[in-house]
């Protein structure tokens, strides 16, 4: 008889794991709350308008092929790409700098902004090159469970030049000198949780999935992602339990035995099973599923997390297109370090925030109406902030049209046909989100492999945990690597069928 694992919640991690227990002939049922997979990255309709909720670029397309190609399959089979160029557009206080696609192009951009830069970015790229493929080969795949699983002769020989010891910001500030140029090449990591200064060299290996693996769109959104990794999940057997929350863990002489869920009508059903994996967020499965006996973590060592930060979101629909605008644009016509510091050390709403602005309709005709732009806005903020009001989400979203409306030239905010937004308290009600963060935990020195949250419980035989706070961290790429990881070490524990 095949044995059966539960996983709960069906985001990338979620999908990943499902699709590899079933590869390994395991039984697998997934738990979704929602009434769609996906997680963070659900997809949204409304008014016309299609709009992804969550992660937006498509970076690393390696990593991506890499797991279809474990099926026998490519993502080309699911969804069809198409690298962004310019991939992205930068809004500085005097004006706006697109950035190329090709090499060529951005080296002839970087002399014109501070000459000599582009031989610089050269000698920085061959280093952040051997940070990628080191990285991806031999540490994020790793689970993170012991320090004995990194004494790789060619990973120790490499480590120094891995940077582990240096921050971004003194990495950066050895090439780049010009305040536009080290903000490009710091903004990768914004995300990441912690200020260039406190974030390990090592991440700019961003930099090379940047610039040189390139800025991607899958036609159709990042929901097509979701939906090819679903097709390929259900094709291999694996069985989903949509509107379905999971509310309790049963757990017998320190091994789950079954998982109660609720439907979204209100009847419990019970799911038994021979493992349990933890996709949604680890914190609500530790301190909210569990009995108290079993939780590998207490709440004062939660509360010492480091987290990336939390988003205040707005999707957006104009009645009408927007002259200029490219598919990705970064506002930083603000101070970068001041708003830095809010989200990082004070940790406090933004005085006058740097944001992002996702266009898909600039590249997507399926997502907007005829002659209408989707708008997908992202401020980044401090995680566990509190008294996220409607009011306070107006003021923002006033502030930062406001400032579009300068940049372009034109009246936006009377051309909004369609706004919702989505802030901590929806992260905490929609995916329990741990202090509403939208990213996870912090990638420090000291949130890294082995001192991340484990991706199996300490004190429950056959709990496992994927996702973004635990190995090998927050984003898209991450999530998929996670999910293999912990199948894995489930098969590692408790075989094959």
């Amino acid at each position: 008889m095949s044995k059966k694992v539960i996983i709960i919640g069906s985001g990338f991690a979620g999908l990943s794991a499902a699709s590899f227990m079933a590869k390994a002939g395991w039984k697998v049922t997934v738990l979704e709350k929602h009434n769609m997979p996906g997680g963070r990255a659900r997809q949204m309709k409304a008014a016309g308008f299609t709009f992804d909720m969550g992660p937006s670029w498509y970076w690393m397309p390696d990593v991506f092929d890499r797991y279809f190609h474990c099926f026998g399959k490519k993502a080309a089979d699911h969804y069809s790409l198409k690298r962004l160029d310019p991939s992205y557009r930068v809004y500085y206080p005097d004006g706006p700098v697109d950035i190329p696609a090709g090499l060529a192009a951005l080296k002839d951009l970087f002399n014109s902004i501070e000459p000599g830069s582009g031989k610089q970015l050269e000698i920085f790229l061959k280093e952040a090159a051997y940070k990628y493929e080191t990285g991806i080969k031999k540490i994020v795949f790793k689970p993170g469970r012991s320090l004995t699983e990194f004494f790789d002769l060619g990973l120790l020989k490499g480590l120094f030049r891995l940077d582990v010891f240096s921050s971004m910001r003194s990495h950066v500030a050895k090439y780049f000198k010009h305040p536009k140029l080290v903000e490009l090449m710091e903004f990768p990591v914004l995300f990441l949780g912690a200020l260039p200064e406190k974030t390990p060299a090592l991440y700019s290996l961003m930099n090379y999935a940047d610039i040189i693996g390139g800025t991607w769109y899958p036609q159709g959104g990042m929901f097509s992602i979701v939906q090819a990794m679903y097709e390929l999940a259900t094709e291999l057997g694996v069985e989903f339990c949509f509107e379905y929350e999971a509310t309790e863990i049963v757990v017998e002489k320190n091994i789950a035995k079954k998982v109660v869920a609720r439907s979204a009508t209100g009847e419990q059903h019970i799911h038994e099973a021979d493992a349990v994996i933890g996709s949604a967020d680890y914190h609500h499965i530790e301190t909210k599923l569990l009995p108290a006996a079993c939780r590998s973590y207490t709440e004062a060592y939660w509360d010492k997390r480091v987290m990336a930060p939390g988003c205040l979101l707005y999707y957006v629909g104009l009645n009408k297109k927007l002259p200029g605008i490219r598919h990705h644009s970064l506002f930083f016509d603000a101070s970068f370090a001041e708003h830095g510091k809010q989200i990082y050390t004070t940790k406090e709403w933004p005085t006058d925030p740097l944001f992002y602005v996702s266009a898909t309709s600039v590249t997507d005709k399926t997502v907007a109406p005829e002659g209408c732009e989707n708008l997908f806005l992202l401020i980044p903020v401090a995680a566990g902030l509190e008294h996220d009001t409607e009011e306070l989400r107006n003021k923002y979203f006033d502030q930062i049209i406001e400032r579009m409306e300068k940049h372009f030239g034109e009246p936006i905010k009377e051309s909004v046909i369609y706004k919702r937004s989505f802030a901590h308290s929806d992260f905490r009600n929609d995916y329990h989100s741990f202090k509403g963060n939208a990213y996870g935990l912090a990638n420090t020195l000291l949130q890294t492999a082995v001192l991340k949250p484990s991706c199996r419980s300490r004190k429950v035989k056959n709990l496992f945990y994927a996702g973004q706070l635990t190995v090998p961290g927050p984003g898209v790429p991450p999530a998929l690597i996670s999910g293999e990881v912990v199948a894995g070490e489930v098969i590692k524990a408790f075989g094959r069928n």
